[in-house]
Parts: structure tokens; C-alpha cells; sequence
């Protein structure tokens, strides 16, 4: 978990790469802004969640996301 809380930014761009692979093996077309479209949302949908949670000890920093049960808390 303490790798998943330091490069968790890196996994919209990266499931936006592995949507376009997969959706070129798939699909073949030529539109470029359908492919980016599709993919982002995609993507973005799939994508974790920065939250930022008020306390009384004050603000909390969680990452959600659609495979984990519990959120994580960042320490900053």
C-alpha cells in the first residue's frame, strides 16, 4: 500500500494507455478524438478518487477507489 500511495496520479494516464491498446486490438477506426474520448472516460471512470475529509483533528486525505473496500489515508 505504501507504493499504491505515492505513484496513485500515475494510474488515469496509465489506464488511458491501456485502453487505447486494447481498443485498437478491438476496433479499428480512424478517429483519433473518438479513441481519446472513449479511453478518457473510461479511464476516468476507473480511475482513484482524492478526497479530502473534515474532521475535528482537522482535514483527513483519502484515496478511494473501485477495487479496494476501505479508503487509504494519506499522511499529508
Amino acid at each position: 500500500m505504501e507504493i499504491f500511495k505515492k505513484v496513485y496520479w500515475l494510474i488515469y494516464p496509465l489506464l488511458i494507455v491501456v485502453f487505447m491498446l486494447t481498443f485498437d486490438a478491438l476496433y479499428q477506426t480512424e478517429s483519433f478524438a473518438l479513441k481519446i474520448i472513449t479511453c478518457g472516460g473510461l479511464a476516468f471512470i476507473l480511475s482513484p478518487r482524492k478526497k479530502i475529509i473534515k474532521t475535528q483533528a482537522g482535514n483527513i486525505k483519502q484515496i478511494t477507489w473501485v477495487f479496494f473496500k476501505t479508503p487509504i489515508q494519506l499522511n499529508s
